[in-house]
């Protein structure tokens, strides 16, 4: 519950900053109208426009400044910049939910699995153990604590139902990353569609053929959204890789130790325990 509520906190401050942003984007942008309306001339010759795009006074595609980025790239980046806040919120809570000592804590093993061997546990002591630690190698060690005393096949199952349980907690969320790898670059692509329109009706509109600054906006926001996106998705795509081995790494731990809990609860171990040992014959 203690993550769900970090999760819901650190979405309500994106939801702020991008609101944030929203605004000093649009103060930005009547600032800039008011001061180009007193400014720029009516009629721009052919000739300026190219001497100051050469000079580089100032750029067609922004790449520094966020907020003018934001108002260049039109309304869709506003949902890119929240599915990379979501990337973000979610990349640090699995962060946190996968660490090896939260979901395989060593001194509750050590001290379980050595009990354990030397007889120091019955079921219910174990049990009350497991309870109290609530880690998920301790949720599989409890499936096979509450088959005590059975084949070891019964203890088998029982580990491999607390598994699947346990696994599907460790998976949770990385569907999210799955989701942000695929809608980002369709955003972009929806972005460049729309420069685009936005280019060829500026042509069909008006000779702007030749004219850089005519054609800038269109541009600008097909590539910018285009980037936006790839900038969400490839991220995406790498932690969900990333997030998918480090879990297939804990369950084969898991696996591994819940194993030795089942050889040595399982009746035939018991049965071998209870049987005395026959005397050596003398030679």
């Amino acid at each position: 519950m203690k993550l769900h509520k970090q999760i819901f906190r650190i979405l309500a401050l994106s939801l702020t900053a991008l609101a944030c942003l929203y605004c000093v984007s649009n103060a930005q942008l009547a600032g800039a109208a008011s001061d180009t309306a007193a400014v720029a001339p009516v009629n721009v010759d052919r000739t300026e426009t190219a001497e100051q795009a050469e000079s580089g006074d100032r750029a067609f595609i922004p790449t520094t400044n966020l907020p003018r980025i934001v108002e260049d790239a039109g309304p869709l980046m506003y949902a890119i910049l929240f599915c990379s806040f979501l990337l973000v919120a979610f990349i640090l809570e699995r962060t946190v939910s996968l660490r090896r000592r939260r979901v395989i804590p060593k001194p509750f093993v050590t001290r379980f699995l050595s009990q354990l061997r030397e007889g120091q546990l019955d079921r219910e002591q174990a049990l009350a153990l497991c309870d109290e630690n609530g880690s998920p190698v301790a949720d599989v060690f409890a499936g096979a604590v509450r088959k005590w005393g059975r084949p070891g096949v019964e203890i088998e199952q029982g580990v491999i139902d607390a598994g699947e349980r346990a696994t599907n907690g460790l998976r949770r969320y990385l569907r999210v990353f799955y989701a942000l790898a695929t809608v980002g670059p369709l955003l972009g692509l929806m972005g460049t569609v729309l420069g685009m329109i936005q280019t060829f009706n500026v042509i069909a509109a008006a000779d702007a053929l030749g004219r850089a600054g005519l054609l800038a906006g269109g541009i600008a926001k097909a590539l910018l959204n285009t980037a936006g996106g790839l900038a969400v998705a490839i991220p995406a795509s790498m932690f969900y890789v990333f997030f998918v081995s480090r879990v297939d790494r804990l369950v084969i731990e898991i696996d591994k130790l819940a194993q030795e809990v089942v050889n040595v609860i399982s009746a035939e171990e018991l049965q071998e325990r209870k049987t005395p040992m026959p005397k050596s014959r003398a030679a």
